[in-house]
């Protein structure tokens, strides 16, 4: 199935439903449906090529699904960019990108004015909004309503995403029709993702996990989306007590800012049933809480990566018995944990969690070194470390990148994590290594507290110093207000590394 198709057959299916709501603005899937082939027309008529990399910079609103349609169909490359970008960041990633036309939001066109100049490959700017050289609406009316007669094929590319928010420069993933394919009937079936629901998009959609682990199964199922533009947990309760919102995908954070929202109130939450969430560890009190506060709420983990999409699922009825796991390999994906040599370790013993098939991307971006080393014995390694049990349910360790080697012993910030998080007054938390003339790296951790909660550093590490070896204990501790992170949540380590590690030879 192609990416075009999936929404095509379910504009036949559902003419007159609402596909996208959007600040009071309903569209059907037969006006979407439409308004893609005018956008695939549009471009086509203007000469893109097939291949030729068209860049969007917007937040989440009814344009994105549009273009995330219309380009697919057309048989351009979507690229994904991130709108937290600074000027020379966007520039680095166009430029790298090959985009050629750029879509944008005109809340965005300081940052696209002050990088056009230095962009020789970008010929045309298309404006949603006042701007640019064509505004959208102008742009896509101007192209056939027929579907664009294209031949593709679904290994051929078609959208790339830049990821390495945690580190170094990002790269980008570029993923075929088949490879997203893979990944939103991972989704519709292990999320149980139907027809009748309206499924909440809350994390970007400049992001995999809002963009191809739920908006594409949701169009895909025929399903309703309702976008949420700029997060707040006061205007996500509005959003679905307005909506009806059955389902959602969201990060650990946004779940912790619901369930402690001194507004909270149930009501707002009447028809919400699912929900799944990844992109960074759920602490047990946030789990806890969400099934205490709405006992209807079936809660599935997911866990997969940008290059390879959802390789496994933790159901709700797994639980409690499989919590701290991140289940078990998704039905129709091929997930291993292996040796070094590319054998599968046996049950409880450590391994890097790899994956192989037609899931996985086509390759980094003009990044032929990084995509080689990508792979290895004919598995795609995720760069994590974990377990697997006699039942196939795997658990994370840790990323391999950021285990500590402290006077010759392997630490794995994730075991410090998990036992600072036994602390009820930790709502969240990151340890990672930092230089040490003695032991070469020892363990650091940045605590955030729930409002109104107290802790000292002694205590802390006190705490962990009962329930660990004593090398493992945290040797330097900051309180902090917030984590700076990922648009999905995850703690950029990296920037809380950098100043311990600045001018020493440690890669963070």
């Amino acid at each position: 199935m192609l990416t075009g198709d999936m929404l095509r057959r379910s504009a036949e299916r559902f003419p007159k439903k609402p596909a996208i709501l959007w600040q009071g603005h309903s569209t059907s899937y037969a006006e979407l449906d439409i308004a893609a082939n005018r956008l695939a027309n549009r471009l086509i008529d203007d000469g893109l090529k097939k291949g030729t990399k068209v860049g969007m910079i917007s937040r989440n609103r009814t344009e994105y699904g549009v273009a995330f349609f219309g380009i697919a169909r057309s048989g351009c490359v979507m690229v994904n960019i991130s709108v937290l970008y600074a000027p020379d960041e966007l520039a680095y990633v166009l430029d790298k990108a090959d985009v050629e036309c750029l879509v944008y939001e005109d809340m965005f066109a300081e940052k696209v004015d002050a990088v056009k100049d230095r962009l020789p490959k970008l010929k045309k700017l298309v404006c949603i909004g006042e701007g640019g050289d064509e505004t959208f609406e102008s742009f896509i009316a101007k192209g056939g309503e027929h579907y664009p007669d294209v031949a593709i094929d679904e290994d051929d590319p078609f959208c790339m995403t830049y990821t390495g928010g945690t580190t170094g420069r990002p790269k980008g993933v570029l993923c075929s029709h088949r490879n997203r394919n893979i990944t939103a009937h991972t989704v519709m079936v292990e999320e149980a993702i139907d027809e009748r629901d309206i499924v909440g998009i809350v994390t970007p959609l400049f992001h995999v996990a809002a963009l191809n682990i739920m908006f594409q199964p949701a169009i895909l199922a025929g399903a309703t989306t309702t976008l949420l533009s700029k997060w707040t947990v006061e205007d996500f309760a509005a959003m679905a007590k307005e909506t009806g919102m059955t389902a959602l995908f969201a990060v650990p954070t946004q779940l912790s800012m619901v369930v402690s929202d001194p507004g909270f109130d149930a009501a707002n939450y009447a028809t919400w049933r699912k929900v799944s969430f990844a992109g960074a560890p759920m602490p047990d009190w946030v789990q806890s809480e969400l099934m205490e506060k709405l006992p209807n709420l079936a809660i599935t983990q997911i866990y997969g990566q940008s290059e390879m999409g959802v390789l496994t699922s933790l159901r709700a009825w797994y639980l409690p018995e499989k919590l701290g796991s991140v289940g078990r390999q998704c039905y129709n994906v091929d997930v291993g944990v292996i040796d070094q040599n590319g054998n599968k370790v046996a049950p409880g013993e450590i391994g890097e969690i790899a994956s192989r098939g037609d899931n996985v991307m086509l390759e980094y971006y003009n990044e032929p070194e990084q995509t080689a080393k990508f792979w290895q014995n004919g598995w795609a390694l995720t760069g994590d470390v974990g377990t697997i049990d006699e039942e196939g349910f795997i658990t994370l360790i840790d990323r391999s990148k950021d285990m500590i080697i402290s006077g010759g012993e392997n630490v794995y910030p994730k075991e410090i994590e998990d036992v600072i998080y036994d602390r009820d007054e930790v709502a969240e938390c990151a340890v990672f290594g930092i230089p040490d003339d003695k032991w070469g790296e020892v363990p650091a951790a940045f605590v955030m507290l729930k409002a109104g909660e107290t802790l000292d550093e002694d205590t802390l590490v006190e705490h962990c110093a009962e329930r660990l070896a004593r090398f493992k204990r945290p040797r330097h501790v900051e309180f902090v207000e917030d984590f700076p992170k990922t648009p999905i949540g995850k703690i950029q380590k990296n920037i809380l590394k950098e100043p311990f590690w600045k001018g020493r030879e440690k890669k963070i």
